[in-house]
């Protein structure tokens, strides 16, 4: 989908691309004037856009917007801060999959030079998220928050707000097997590769998270998050 911001509009109905989007659109859909292509507006609807000029520059299009954007998994996405070649995956495939809270936290496991990465910035943060919107047919960001020290996180984590959720910790060692097709909201916290220490394990549990395991496979953090939300929802 082509995901349109409100400072493209040129007038009610018309938008202008340029750069990235407009390479895309020219490279890959390979549109032509009257041609007609599925749009939204960050935060907003989605529809149908029809092109009516396009060159090396620019794309204009008249656009209609018919229908909300697709409703969002009821998920608190709780992630140990992923290397930074893999951050950008993780990011654009939780927002594609309807995560609208992502949380970034420390562990003992995660090297300290991560969080020095450029590709924490709001910036890439925001770019890796729409590429997964624009991949969905998606218009609304998620929130993501870092969180530099896991005892000062945990200690914000209520356990009456625990309680009003299903709560899950995905652990190798995990005594119970992950739920499937559940029906209330989630909160689930995936640590780094290798897993949470046991301190950790045991800091999260005493707050009301029950450890859960998908068998015996050790599996790459981006592969886990899809495993776990296609399993649960």
């Amino acid at each position: 989908m082509v995901l349109f911001e409100e400072g493209d509009f040129v007038g009610e109905d018309r938008v202008r691309l340029q750069n990235r989007r407009l390479d895309h659109v020219r490279k890959v859909h390979r549109v032509s004037v009257g041609d007609e292509l599925r749009v939204g507006v960050l935060g907003g609807r989605v529809g149908r856009g029809s092109v009516v000029q396009i060159d090396e520059k620019i794309l204009e299009m008249t656009i209609r917007l018919e229908a909300d954007p697709p409703a969002p998994i009821p998920v608190r996405l709780i992630l140990a801060l992923p290397r930074p070649k893999v951050l950008n995956r993780v990011i654009a495939a939780a927002s594609s999959m309807g995560v609208r809270e992502i949380d970034l936290i420390n562990s003992w496991r995660v090297e300290k030079s991560y969080w020095r990465s450029p590709r924490l910035s709001d910036e890439n943060l925001r770019h890796q998220s729409i590429l997964g919107l624009e991949l969905a047919g998606d218009t609304v960001l998620p929130a993501i928050k870092l969180h530099r020290l896991f005892t000062s996180f945990v200690r914000e984590m209520s356990p009456q707000m625990i309680r009003r959720q299903l709560a899950l910790l995905a652990d190798p060692g995990g005594q119970r097997e992950v739920p499937r097709s559940v029906t209330q909201p989630v909160v689930l916290a995936i640590g780094p590769e290798g897993g949470f220490i046991q301190r950790e394990i045991d800091t999260l549990c005493e707050i009301g998270f029950a450890a859960v395991s998908l068998g015996p496979r050790i599996l790459r953090v981006e592969t886990a998050i899809a495993y776990l939300l296609g399993r649960l929802f």
